[in-house]
């Protein structure tokens, strides 16, 4: 009788024992997943690259890792895997995106003030911030009268040059008359900066105020109105960027679409984790042929 006692309590602490471990093991794989998503949604994340627009500084089939948090971190904008916007919230910044830096971004949409239907992200360099003066002079970026640096790894296609006379009804804002090689001079709106409006100006800002949730009409004499009241000015609400990709001839940026504001802005470019060669699909052994070795590690810039 004894025995059997002993041998019923031993099975009972047995199973204890397993179901403790069971529960430590969960334990451990709940705080590991939150981990991972806190990780993901405010400190670190990771894209890849599906355009040739910043060759040779990125290439297709790159995947890096961001630094979100180094421009304010956010909580997801998105449901998962679908279009549908939540509210969300940002935490304050360490900084603001600089020129040179290579930022990724939600699409701010096209030159009309449509955006896109699903969540789209962008990486492109940050060429002009938030009050500066830009210009294209023949492919060659001036901003605030000074040359821009050609970043080290960027690169034209070697097309023809579009003069200055030439107007690409492409281009943003609409009525420039600029061209991607010919651009400018144009001011990036800055948060408190107050715009002029006349039929001709507010057609070349009505992007961006659509864009700041605002509705622009016009009265039959002319005049502007914005959320239905007239006016002849526009106080700027949000911090805008001008953003370009580094293969300058293959590139759908801010002179096609327009400016990126902050609270669009996601996170800072930093390292290329993995490479390979995404045309390369005829099998495993190829595709691990196509690795691009000599990128891995590479610090963005």
């Amino acid at each position: 009788m004894n025995e059997q006692s002993i041998e019923t309590t031993s099975d009972a602490g047995k199973a204890n024992v397993a179901r403790s471990r069971i529960r430590d093991y969960a334990e451990i794989f709940f705080v590991t997943v939150i981990v991972a998503l806190l990780l993901k949604t405010f400190v670190i994340e990771a894209y890849r690259i599906p355009s040739g627009s910043m060759e040779d500084t990125l290439l297709i089939g790159d995947f890096l890792l961001v630094n979100k948090f180094i421009y304010g971190a956010q909580s997801p904008r998105y449901v998962p895997f679908t279009g549908i916007r939540l509210p969300h919230f940002r935490l304050p910044a360490f900084a603001a995106p600089r020129q040179g830096d290579v930022v990724v971004f939600e699409f701010p949409g096209n030159r009309f003030g449509e955006r896109a239907n699903n969540a789209m992200n962008y990486v492109k360099r940050c060429i002009a911030t938030p009050g500066d003066t830009l210009e294209i002079i023949d492919k060659v970026v001036f901003v605030n009268g000074r040359r821009v640096p050609f970043p080290a790894d960027a690169k034209f296609a070697g097309r023809h040059l579009y003069p200055r006379k030439y107007a690409d009804e492409r281009i943003y804002p609409r009525g420039s008359k600029f061209n991607e090689d010919n651009y400018g001079p144009i001011t990036i709106p800055k948060a408190g900066a107050t715009l002029h409006l006349d039929a001709t100006s507010t057609q070349i800002w009505e992007d961006l105020i659509k864009r700041e949730g605002h509705i622009v009409a016009y009265s039959s004499d002319g005049s502007v109105l914005i959320d239905g009241s007239p006016t002849t000015t526009y106080r700027v609400e949000k911090n805008c960027y001008f953003m370009m990709g580094d293969n300058r001839d293959n590139s759908l940026d801010s002179r096609f679409w327009g400016f990126v504001s902050d609270d669009q802005i996601i996170g800072k470019a930093m390292m290329v984790y993995w490479s390979w060669d995404e045309s390369r699909t005829s099998g495993f052994m190829d595709r691990l042929a196509s690795v691009r070795w000599q990128r891995i590690a590479t610090i963005v810039r």
